[in-house]
């Protein structure tokens, strides 16, 4: 299904925010010394035993589609809808919210630094959809979404990577539209991570599942999107959660 775009990014960068399901986290300088104050580890420097007192992280990095713009209930957000499966699935990891309304790939490359202050078991990228809106180079949003998995992998070589893949706006050619959906296929077997065809698949261009926008998805339209990414996501989870009951 073809994603139908307007020609508005998917909001502003006002309403940026980093959130977990259920609590908040640090999204800069003030909020990590909240977060400080309450026993969280904002730092790569980890011992081993430190470590192993931490949750597993799964970080969703990516752009108001993540954030869930224009939900009444921030608990809507399909993020907390995988958070609720995993823990459902006795998966103890901790889905982190790392949305920004208005981010393109550049913006996420800006952000990666401070997300990598803590552990990351798991990479959910969800970037590149402000990018197309803005006709923006898909050799560029290439090259930023390859430099925050390069710096992913420098703190935590172990880390796993799940591409959501997104579709240009139509307008901008077929070309174009080829060039930009083959991003995420070459990213996915370069890095040798997973790949959602399509974040927003049997979402996008359905009135009844998009808020009046036409972009960002309604509750339900979330819960859909939930379900798409945890079909690729759950294997993932599966495999990490052997890897740490045996000790790999």
């Amino acid at each position: 299904m073809a994603f139908v775009f307007t020609q508005a990014a998917c909001g502003s960068g006002a309403d940026s925010n980093l959130v977990r399901s259920a609590s908040q986290e640090g999204s800069g300088p003030t909020d990590a010394q909240q977060a400080n104050t309450s026993g969280e580890v904002l730092t790569t420097e980890l011992d081993p035993a430190q470590r192993a007192t931490l949750e597993s992280r799964v970080v969703f990095l990516g752009t108001s589609l993540t954030a869930g713009a224009g939900l009444a209930n921030p608990t809507d957000r399909f993020t907390d809808h995988i958070q609720a499966m995993a823990d459902s699935a006795a998966l103890t990891f901790r889905m982190i919210n790392a949305g920004a309304s208005g981010d393109t790939s550049a913006g996420g490359l800006r952000r990666i630094s401070w997300l990598l202050r803590a552990p990351i078991d798991v990479l959910v990228l969800e970037l590149g959809a402000n990018d197309g809106l803005r006709g923006l180079s898909p050799d560029s949003m290439k090259s930023n979404l390859q430099a925050i998995i390069d710096s992913t992998r420098i703190h935590y070589p172990e880390a796993r990577l799940l591409l959501a893949g997104m579709q240009a706006p139509p307008n901008l050619g077929l070309d174009y539209a080829s060039t930009f959906s083959s991003v995420y296929v070459e990213l996915a077997l370069e890095n040798e991570g997973a790949l959602i065809p399509f974040l927003l698949e049997d979402v996008a261009g359905v009135p009844d599942l998009n808020q009046a926008d036409g972009i960002h998805p309604t509750p339900e339209g979330h819960w859909i999107v939930s379900q798409t990414v945890w079909h690729h996501l759950r294997p993932i989870l599966d495999d990490l959660n052997t890897e740490q009951a045996t000790g790999l």
